[in-house]
């Protein structure tokens, strides 16, 4: 079997949710317990950070990732979806697992993965955590793919469980009012593991408190302790913040390599996670690699939760000076520049608070005239989001090339509704090329609405 026979075979074999949508979702834990049980268990064998949420969890997820391995952690990385290798779900040290383990692990449990009938996603998850016991990573840090309570990723029992924020997306499966949504995203709490939330919402926030105290989960939220500013000498791909922790200077000139919207309160969320994580390490040799990298021989104080308790440690915190996100990750897809004269920027936004702060963002930026290569997945409403959009941008809707997709020309019925003017495209990449030699060299082209659009380009 080849690495292309074992990728045709789990594509073909497993319902996979990023092409078909809600019929590849499973609502229970069976099917991860089965192939976890079948594996011997490897999700038992790791410590992690599980990190759930509606925007931003992938760009957390990267953070601390970047953060463990420069504090000299073997740190795992599991995410998804992925854009232009199934490899970029799974990660150690920012490289991905190899072709011939994919190979191999195919292989060997194709009878079980034939007996079990596991989702794409379950198998993947499986892969991820047999990948990371094989290899004895010191911390997994692990994305939530969808919800929470019912994710396969929510077999673990992590160290810490963050949760970035709350907002519509995916309402057909959990829930269409914030405070329903809030309690599948909650559904990630374990009794007694630590919990940081990144917003406070007036309509998710009860949720999280009410559930923190049914598990006894100490609780924190990032933004009641920490603001992040950005400074003007940020660029296209990097970004340079001040810190300040609960209204006192905390980080000055933190450079991050990789910019764009929400990433304010993606570091505030990492920051006091990482904080509450320093904190409470278990484990004896991560605790004993994180003070040989900052030369202390303890932890330090964090700042005490909304129960009233505090991690154990003393001593001082062990600060980033720079974050290498991409270098250490490879990170794509969000607010990525992949081409110049014209500016060419990529981002996955794809639902109405993602999208609605990209187009906060755009309105820093200096160009010319905007070009957007738009395209969306059939079973999201998107007439709410197509109305956020500028009536003064040139529109090239696509269809990416996914079962998902919604037809061009049914987008383009749907946003000159709102408005929006533009011509229909056979693909992703002739709507690119047709903006491309459409805009002037000041002009900048978006493409964005989907990660399934995104990824047919970066």
């Amino acid at each position: 079997m080849t690495y292309r026979d074992a990728l045709d075979y789990l594509y073909a074999q497993l319902p996979m949710f990023q092409r078909i949508g809600p019929a590849a979702y499973k609502k229970d834990l069976g099917n991860t317990l089965a192939l976890c049980a079948h594996l011997g268990n490897p999700h038992l064998k790791f410590p992690s950070i599980h990190v759930g949420g509606t925007n931003g969890k992938g760009s957390v997820s990267h953070f601390l990732s970047a953060l463990c391995q420069n504090a000299g952690l073997k740190t795992g990385l599991y995410i998804s979806p992925h854009y232009r290798d199934f490899r970029e779900r799974i990660k150690i040290n920012g490289q991905y697992i190899p072709r011939q383990q994919v190979v191999d692990f195919v292989d060997k449990h194709r009878a079980a993965i034939e007996a079990i009938q596991p989702s794409f996603f379950e198998l993947c998850v499986a892969m991820a955590f047999d990948h990371f016991a094989r290899e004895r990573v010191d911390i997994a840090i692990v994305e939530v793919g969808l919800g929470g309570r019912l994710d396969s990723t929510n077999v673990i029992t992590p160290l810490l469980s963050v949760i970035t924020n709350i907002s519509y997306d995916h309402q057909n499966l959990l829930g269409d009012t914030l405070p329903l949504i809030a309690t599948e995203k909650a559904g990630i709490i374990k009794p007694g593991v630590p919990v940081v939330i990144g917003e406070t919402h007036p309509e998710s926030a009860p949720v999280f408190l009410k559930k923190a105290e049914e598990t006894g989960s100490p609780i924190v939220f990032a933004d009641q302790h920490f603001q992040v500013l950005e400074q003007a000498t940020s660029t296209w791909e990097t970004a340079v913040y001040d810190v300040s922790r609960d209204d006192q200077p905390y980080l000055k000139n933190l450079s991050v390599d990789t910019a764009g919207p929400f990433q304010q309160k993606n570091l505030a969320t990492t920051l006091q996670a990482w904080a509450v994580f320093l904190g409470n390490i278990k484990p004896q040799h991560i605790a004993l690699k994180i003070a040989k990298a900052k030369g202390v021989a303890a932890g330090f104080n964090p700042p005490n939760s909304t129960k009233g308790k505090k991690a154990k440690g003393a001593g001082q915190e062990f600060l980033p000076e720079t974050i290498e996100v991409r270098r250490l990750t490879r990170f794509m897809g969000r607010w990525q520049v992949i081409g110049r004269q014209p500016t060419v920027l990529c981002d996955s936004a794809h639902n109405e608070a993602g999208l609605r702060m990209l187009l906060k963002q755009l309105e820093t930026v200096s160009f010319r005239q905007i070009h957007v290569v738009l395209g969306f997945v059939n079973d999201k409403a998107v007439e709410p989001v197509l109305a956020l959009f500028p009536l003064s941008a040139r529109y090239y809707f696509a269809k990416a090339n996914i079962p998902r997709g919604m037809e061009a020309a049914v987008l383009r019925e749907k946003a000159a509704v709102a408005g929006l003017q533009g011509r229909a495209y056979t693909s992703v990449k002739n709507a690119l090329r047709a903006a491309r030699r459409a805009a002037g060299p000041d002009d900048l082209v978006v493409v964005t609405g989907s990660i399934f659009v995104v990824a047919e380009v970066v």
